[in-house]
């Protein structure tokens, strides 16, 4: 075996197990989210580029920053299927389907919304924060973000990668993506990559909880362990 093909496997030996063996038994079946979130996708793309359907999805799915917050809360979990209209849907319902997919394969369906929603409420949130800092801070937006439409699964896709990437090892992998998005804002800072870089922290936050509760069942399971016998 090759020194390549041993980190491979050393780097994604976990999650390939974790995928292989449920998408080998059922195949498409064994990811239904993952299948109906591009499907849901496509029929949206379809509906906001019609001219009777373009406000209806503006209604239901696009949050700004500058929206009311309580109406921006209900818009965020549709606005994730909302492909942007300045960038190739192709693009994400293939971020869709490869990690969305993988994630409910590994974590479960519902574990996976939540982390994607979290990820995507984070950067949200982090708009509205952004805006109030002003551009002078490092942190801060412009103003005229404020009304930058704010839709699409890049945030969802990206906190599902670290943390599937902490979840499973794949640190090298957590590592590069988080690089990349590091680089997109240093190369075009924008609200989409700052937006991303804020996902990444929401992510890292449950990562570092997820493995503080570890830690503790660990010191639990030891204590209880080493304790002594007792007497009767």
């Amino acid at each position: 075996m090759t020194t390549l093909a041993r980190w491979a496997r050393a780097e994604w030996g976990a999650l390939y197990a974790a995928v292989r063996g449920p998408l080998a038994e059922r195949r498409w079946r064994a990811a239904p989210m993952a299948v109906t979130a591009v499907c849901l996708t496509a029929v949206l793309h379809v509906v906001h580029n019609q001219s009777w359907g373009y406000q209806v999805v503006q209604d239901l799915g696009v949050v700004r920053a500058g929206d009311p917050l309580w109406l921006a809360l209900l818009r965020t979990p549709l606005s994730l299927f909302v492909p942007a209209l300045d960038l190739p849907v192709w693009g994400a319902l293939a971020q869709i389907l490869l990690v969305f997919g993988i994630a409910e394969l590994c974590l479960g369906r519902w574990r996976a919304l939540v982390i994607a929603y979290a990820a995507t409420l984070a950067g949200t949130l982090y708009a509205r924060l952004g805006i109030r800092l002003g551009p002078h801070s490092p942190l801060g937006l412009p103003a005229s973000d404020a009304w930058v439409v704010d839709t699409g699964p890049s945030a969802a896709v990206v906190g599902l990668a670290v943390f599937l990437g902490w979840r499973y090892r794949a640190y090298v992998t957590a590592s590069l993506v988080i690089a990349a998005m590091v680089a997109e804002v240093a190369l075009k800072e924008n609200l989409a990559g700052k937006e991303h870089l804020a996902a990444i922290v929401a992510v890292l936050v449950l990562c570092a909880v997820g493995e503080l509760r570890q830690w503790r069942s660990r010191e639990r399971a030891g204590s209880g362990s080493g304790a002594p016998p007792s007497q009767s």
